[in-house]
């Protein structure tokens, strides 16, 4: 069954294959051809397709959409971009400076029908009619990040931000458009999986919106017998990415829980976004060496995360200790195939003629001959390695000057209602514990998960605080929000934080003993026992569909039935697959929580899948920065 991802990529691939289907045998030479996209379209193809895959389907070229660009005749001309306004009139204006002889035009969402009227008259003004060989809607609007994970929005993604849905003085309209961007890239993405979902989602919540506008544009496509992108989900071979059953569509609202984007973690992909800023599967780290050779600061280098790198995708949900180690022993193996090949050509010069030696010889051309045959493989397994190593090196550096696994180690303590070792306040009076911002993210945890504190202790926390250097504004619009999340206990009770608690195992053995490039001291091995994040909790109950107070009163919306209730039928099968969608931005943390979650309910028959996606990826400091902008809003009230 193909993965979310791999459906996005054939459908792209079929696209630059000029939308025509082409048969395996005769894909000898690829037409030469040139990729123009916008913006959007740039976020969607850079993490799934690589250059040199763009080369090898015939793409020559691929540029902006609004830069300068040359005239090239006999060249089919691929556009791939959102039908804004902006975008159709500078295709209009191609058409008239006739930059191209051949246009396929693709939408990443479909064109509205004034919009290509608008168009058509602009081709026959231009006299370029016979030039447009094909309009296409492809429905593609969103990011594939991981074969289970998207996102909506990469750049410009304030528009989709926490912010943006909960700042006070969005007009009406705003949050239509808002609403709507949300649904047309869900709608997208369920076309491309093939299936019609039921929705779940909380009532009252930018969630209920999202639910309620995606099932009537679900339903009108189903009953639209011209146009009803679903008619093949149950009868094509292979159907859908989901088997016969359908998924069930989760929508949850980021206000349910504040305190996991602002966690400090220990998995190796969310330590890499949290610290190094990961965006669309590419992160940049500083060479240090070279850094402190040239002593000048040189240009970050761009390290590639992706689905071919065997070592990432084993060890990115890993806490960060265990990578270390697996770099190490990586190293070690990488080595020893070195010495291996040293070895083998000193053996080669072996004196005297005899029968003994010739065999020898033979022998050892055959292994020689493996040997060097693997050598690009070699090659390719030490660019994996040196990458890794700087990655992790440049993380280790940041976890020793902010001393991350303390606050790692104490926020799951927090979480899991266990009682601290050290009073918060002698922490946040520490002056080497960490960064402002660190403090700041464990005293809204600690208040987020901790019991009612009293007004004066919140007091001395708050001073504690301004002294060190934090910025407060933040903590307006968190009392707000614990308010009002104090007034619905439903919800609340749903947030329960279980947090699993870490435990410390005796030091880095391995890194200790082999004389390691990563110098572990001082920083803790932490084992996180498994637990469930609020998210998670309400994935398995909704999967579930068993009865219990926190998710009995979620929306039942099915858009395949022509007069549908909202309540959950009785006696529903449990749900094979889920797809849980974050409205408001959503982060690493989850996403590799629900991964271990399903790992752990697979059984030999039973094959179960979630997809998480969220509108925006955010990390803590930019989380931080959405709650201060908010923050500041109730302290300076915004004129209306």
């Amino acid at each position: 069954m193909l993965s979310l991802r791999e459906r996005q990529i054939n459908a792209i691939k079929q696209m630059l294959n000029l939308n025509s289907q082409q048969p395996k045998a005769l894909a000898a030479e690829p037409v030469w051809k040139i990729l123009i996209y916008d913006r959007v379209g740039q976020d969607i193809i850079s993490p799934i397709i690589s250059i040199k895959e763009l080369r090898e389907l015939g793409v020559t070229l691929h540029v902006q959409l609004h830069s300068d660009r040359d005239s090239i005749p006999d060249v089919p001309a691929v556009y791939f971009c959102l039908p804004t306004d902006e975008n159709l009139d500078r295709i209009q204006q191609d058409f008239s400076n006739g930059l191209y002889d051949i246009y396929h035009l693709n939408f990443l969402a479909p064109i509205t029908r004034s919009k290509i009227e608008n168009l058509a008259a602009a081709a026959l003004h231009a006299g370029c009619v016979a030039n447009i060989h094909r309009v296409y809607d492809q429905y593609v609007n969103f990011i594939s990040l991981e074969d289970d994970f998207f996102i909506l929005k990469h750049q410009q993604s304030d528009q989709l931000s926490y912010y943006a849905i909960n700042r006070a003085n969005t007009r009406d309209e705003e949050m239509e458009a808002l609403m709507d961007s949300i649904v047309d890239s869900l709608f997208a993405l369920f076309v491309t999986l093939g299936n019609v979902p039921i929705i779940r989602c909380p009532r009252n919540s930018a969630a209920e919106m999202v639910a309620r506008k995606l099932e009537k544009k679900l339903r009108e496509n189903l009953w639209d017998a011209r146009a009803n992108l679903f008619h093949m989900d149950a009868t094509q071979a292979g159907g859908g990415v989901f088997s016969f059953q359908r998924p069930v569509l989760l929508l949850l609202d980021r206000n349910m829980d504040l305190a996991t984007p602002l966690h400090h973690t220990w998995s190796y992909q969310a330590m890499v976004h949290d610290v190094l800023d990961l965006g669309l599967n590419l992160v940049y780290v500083e060479d240090e060496a070279a850094a402190a050779t040239a002593g000048t600061r040189k240009k970050p280098k761009a390290c590639d995360l992706d689905r071919t790198d065997r070592f990432w995708v084993t060890h990115k949900g890993s806490p960060f200790p265990t990578v270390a180690e697996a770099i190490q022993e990586e190293l070690e193996s990488y080595r020893n195939s070195e010495e291996e090949i040293k070895r083998l050509k000193t053996s080669m010069g072996i004196e005297g003629e005899s029968d003994i030696a010739f065999s020898l010889v033979n022998d050892t051309t055959a292994r020689l001959t493996n040997a060097v045959n693997s050598l690009p493989q070699l090659m390719e397994k030490k660019r994996l390695i040196d990458m890794h190593t700087k990655i992790a090196t440049a993380i280790l550096n940041y976890i020793k000057a902010r001393r991350l696994d303390s606050y790692f180690e104490i926020e799951e303590k927090i979480m899991s209602k266990q009682t601290l070792d050290k009073p918060l306040l002698e922490l946040l009076r520490d002056v080497d514990f960490g960064q402002p911002e660190d403090k700041l993210r464990l005293y809204i945890i600690y208040y987020i998960c901790g019991q009612q504190l009293p007004e004066a202790e919140q007091e001395r926390l708050r001073e504690a605080l301004h002294a060190a250097g934090c910025d407060l504004t933040s903590l307006a619009y968190v009392q707000r929000w614990k308010a009002i999340m104090n007034r619905s206990p439903s919800i609340s009770q749903a947030t329960q934080y279980e947090g699993g608690g870490t435990r410390t195992v005796s030091m880095f053995t391995k890194l200790v003993s082999q004389g390691s490039s990563f110098v572990m001291e001082g920083v803790k091995n932490l084992v996180v026992k498994r637990h469930n994040l609020p998210v998670t909790k309400i994935t398995e109950q909704v999967m579930e569909c068993r009865s219990n107070a926190e998710t009995d009163d979620y929306l039942y919306l099915d858009p395949k039935l022509l007069k549908g209730g909202d309540v959950l039928p009785k006696n529903r099968a449990p749900f094979q697959d889920a797809v849980v969608f974050m409205v408001g931005g959503g982060n690493y943390i989850e996403y590799q929580n629900l991964v271990d979650f399903i790992k752990q309910k697979q059984t030999s028959n039973v094959n179960r899948r979630i997809i998480y996606g969220a509108s925006t990826l955010t990390n803590a400091r930019q989380f931080l920065k959405e709650l201060s902008a908010l923050g500041g809003e109730i302290q300076t009230p915004a004129a209306s």
